[in-house]
């Protein structure tokens, strides 16, 4: 008697490895799931340079430009035949990514830091910094003006002068609002420099007020933050105020 043939066995699905199942998803949820793994907040103005690994911003590049593509497309804007608009969705991805909110993905500059060997104690003045950010509610440029001033102690760290400005760039070169931008920027000048006294005014003119809306292009914001001898002396406060060029009208 002839042995009966046996039906095929199908064979036992691959169990992916954590690298595939990483590669199948997109880029933008790769670097969502390591944020949340870590219980980190990624909020607008927050930097997330750390949860990044090498080559995924160009990967992210590629997802936005993607995604930008669809946008045109739902704004009935015909990007195969219109030579303008063509290359728009990769012009603006590399933007968004490289550009006006580099300060999400790039982490902090490098800041060389100096003791204070002449033991200064003297009122600074760094200023006036200019800073490009954008509104996190529309996503429009703001364009403005920052000062610092520093009340030094025989501990803080002096740092140089440029190094002011990139640190302002750094944390203006993401989606916004002023007030929490001004914050943002005072609790890393507080922990580098850990001064006496900081004191920290921004003048903006914000475009979602005078692009859109009410279309307002007089109007601008000033907000400030004052801290330890700043705060709790008012002719030191004072002083620094009357310092400061006004805008011109």
């Amino acid at each position: 008697m002839s042995t009966p043939k046996l039906s095929p066995v199908a064979s036992a699905p691959r169990t992916p490895r954590s690298g595939d199942a990483d590669a199948a998803q997109p880029v933008s949820e790769r670097i969502r799931c390591r944020l949340l793994a870590a219980g980190c907040r990624h909020h607008a103005n927050d930097n997330i340079a750390a949860h990044i690994r090498d080559g995924e911003l160009a990967e992210l590049k590629t997802e936005v430009q993607g995604k930008l593509h669809e946008l045109l497309r739902a704004l009935v804007i015909d990007t195969e035949n219109d030579h303008n608009t063509q290359d728009t969705a990769q012009r603006v991805a590399r933007m968004f990514v490289d550009e006006v909110f580099r300060g999400r993905y790039q982490p902090m500059p490098s800041v060389t830091e100096f003791p204070n060997a002449e033991r200064l104690n003297e009122l600074m003045i760094v200023g006036p910094i200019t800073v490009r950010s954008a509104c996190s509610h529309h996503l429009v440029p703001i364009f403005g003006k920052v000062w610092i001033g520093l009340l030094p102690n025989e501990h803080s760290n002096l740092i140089g002068l440029s190094k002011y400005t990139r640190i302002c760039n750094w944390v203006m070169s993401r989606p916004q609002i002023q007030e929490e931008a001004v914050t943002m920027l005072a609790d890393e000048l507080q922990e580098r420099v850990r001064p006496d006294g900081l004191a920290i005014v921004m003048e903006a003119d914000h475009f979602c007020m005078h692009w859109r809306g009410v279309k307002d292009t007089d109007t601008a914001m000033v907000n400030s933050v004052m801290r330890g001898a700043f705060l709790k002396d008012p002719n030191l406060r004072r002083e620094f105020l009357s310092l400061l060029p006004r805008k011109a009208g």
